[in-house]
């Protein structure tokens, strides 16, 4: 069964490209009953969208409390995606600072978490060497000197770093991973799509400009020089032009494979 309509592809297209301008979501997720992330993730045959979590957040274990529940929402060939999934993607929002910046909803975090879980299943199949520790740091260490929101935590120093991240319900570590994935993701769309294309420093000007400027200037915080940011910019830029070759591509991947959204209180096949 594939879910009909798919008003998520432009927001994961927008959180793919936004991901690499900050110099880029979830953690690893298996096949269902591997353990992804800091959980057991149970399998499709379990019989109701509702069970039991395998693994306490940390945060509430310190607390002395215990998660009782996890939904599943959507089904993707056997992969399970959670409510915390969702709640996971909706607080990773906060790390995308220069664009991104409008909610999303409900059904947009589950259309983009199922295009995402289609490449994910996708590079298994063609793997790659992991992205490095060195890479990943290098990367956050761009992307805490652009949040305007980091300001007030004090986001030069790792003290304040780390306030800022556990702000949003993530540790450091937690953070490095689902970031990791997501160069991951975006290494793999780009080989895949991005060949052949070119942008202009006109293009980039007029982006400069028009989009980045005034979004910082919203947040009352001086912009980067453009030319500090010129490869991010660009990385934008090509990303908006491979949106129709991934949108075809994903398509093409639910139609032929299983893709199930799973309602409250429905029963799993």
């Amino acid at each position: 069964m594939v879910a009909a309509g798919r008003p998520g592809l432009a927001a994961l297209a927008s959180v793919l490209a936004i991901a690499m301008l900050c110099g880029v979501a979830c953690v690893g997720r298996g096949t269902a009953g591997q353990r992804t992330g800091n959980r057991e993730q149970g399998t499709a045959q379990q019989g109701t969208g509702n069970r039991e979590q395998g693994s306490v957040n940390a945060n509430a274990a310190s607390a002395g409390e215990r998660v009782a529940l996890d939904r599943v929402v959507a089904v993707v060939n056997e992969d399970l995606i959670l409510e915390s999934d969702l709640d996971e993607e909706a607080r990773m929002a906060a790390f995308q600072p220069l664009g991104g910046q409008t909610t999303a909803t409900r059904k947009e975090l589950i259309e983009r978490l199922i295009d995402r879980d289609l490449i994910l299943q996708q590079m298994r199949l063609q793997p790659q060497p992991p992205i490095t520790d060195a890479q990943v740091d290098a990367e956050l260490g761009v992307l805490r000197k652009n949040i305007p929101q980091c300001a007030a935590y004090g986001c030069e120093t790792n003290a304040g770093w780390e306030k800022f991240v556990a702000a949003q319900g993530f540790t450091v570590e937690e953070l490095k991973e689902r970031w990791r994935q997501r160069m991951e993701v975006l290494r793999f769309i780009e080989a895949r799509f991005r060949m052949g294309i070119r942008i202009s420093q006109a293009e980039m000007d007029a982006y400069y400009k028009e989009t980045l400027v005034p979004a910082y200037e919203k947040e009352k915080v001086a912009p980067p020089v453009e030319a500090a940011i010129a490869d991010r910019i660009q990385e934008i830029l090509l990303q908006r032009q491979v949106d129709k070759l991934l949108d075809d591509w994903l398509t093409s991947l639910r139609a032929e494979g299983s893709v199930k959204i799973v309602k409250p209180g429905e029963e799993l096949p």
